[in-house]
């Protein structure tokens, strides 16, 4: 059983103790619930996750106000399964409600007393606003509106440049968002130029290993690689793979996705054999770590199934007589 799983059942477990002993809308239960759902969100169970995440955001919209930190946090975690589920409309009006209310939120319980309310005034400038915005920049992303996520990236990363510094985490992370927009839009040489920046940046202040930095080499990877330049591509994917197995473990899913990305990238440059023996490990790691019915191990699962079986009509192809 993946550890996914295994921490998933764990918290279904404290949530079943939980309701026993306290209410459905004791805050307690409702944070159990909520981590839940995000564990069904991970794991591709995005039905059950919304399910929980409603029922959350709902009790929260009750018990704690439509402004209140909590509820916009239920909020964005629904948003969140709606984008993986293709949901885009959705999605949408839920990251422009907590974007908007992001800016201004009135009836923020006061931390040393639960009768006594403050009005808390967030500028567009503030951590959670611009949290917000990036994530509405995302969903426009996924619709492929790229203007409108463009101009909502690119003023977070100014934002962020000014409040933050030029190499704090979220400023690269929001550069990073902007290269993907330039990436999905064929814009290679600015994407490209973005994530040197990113790269650079971030194996100077976090680490030549650091989670980040990995997934922008990745990224970068991916620039190469719609540009057709294989030997850079696998360059850089071999560089994270074996990164991500040193550090975050053989099965890990950022591990199994980087040793996808590459055996798709050998099956594009034609090399079929080493692409079908590594998606074949890709397969059993997935299997290993996700449910069944994961879009991930499906995907992974389709793309060997589609290979072996090219690969067989080729060996009957040259059987066959002339």
């Amino acid at each position: 059983m993946g550890k996914g799983v295994e921490a998933e059942n764990m918290s279904v477990r404290a949530i079943k103790v939980r309701k026993k002993i306290l209410s459905n809308e004791d805050k307690d239960t409702l944070s159990g619930i909520a981590i839940v759902g995000l564990a069904f969100n991970l794991n591709g169970r995005w039905d059950e996750a919304k399910e929980l995440e409603v029922q959350v955001m709902e009790t929260r919209k009750t018990k704690l106000g439509v402004d209140h930190p909590s509820t916009l946090t239920s909020m964005a975690n629904l948003a969140s399964t709606y984008r993986n589920q293709g949901r885009w409309d959705d999605t949408e009006k839920l990251d422009m409600q907590v974007m908007e209310t992001s800016k201004t939120k009135l009836g923020v319980d006061h931390p040393d007393t639960l009768t006594k309310t403050r009005k808390t005034k967030l500028e567009v400038d503030h951590p959670d606003t611009l949290t917000s915005i990036a994530n509405l920049a995302s969903t426009y992303r996924n619709q492929g509106r790229w203007d409108n996520a463009e101009m909502l990236d690119v003023q977070v990363m100014e934002t962020s440049k000014t409040k933050l510094g030029v190499d704090h985490p979220s400023t690269l992370a929001s550069m990073a968002n902007i290269a993907s927009t330039y990436r999905n839009r064929g814009r290679w040489d600015d994407a490209e130029k973005l994530e040197v920046q990113v790269i650079k940046t971030s194996k100077t202040k976090l680490g030549v290993d650091h989670p980040f930095t990995l997934t922008s080499i990745a990224n970068m990877a991916s620039t190469y690689r719609n540009r057709g330049r294989w030997d850079n591509t696998e360059k850089l994917l071999v560089q994270v793979i074996e990164t991500r197995k040193t550090k975050l473990g053989v099965d890990h899913p950022s591990t199994l996705t980087s040793m996808n990305n590459l055996a798709f990238t050998w099956k594009e440059n034609g090399k079929e054999t080493e692409a079908v023996r590594l998606i074949e490990d890709c397969v059993r790691g997935r299997k290993r770590v996700l449910r069944a019915n994961h879009p991930y191990f499906i995907s992974s699962c389709t793309a060997l199934d589609t290979w072996k079986a090219e690969q067989e009509d080729i060996i009957l192809s040259n059987r066959r007589p002339n």
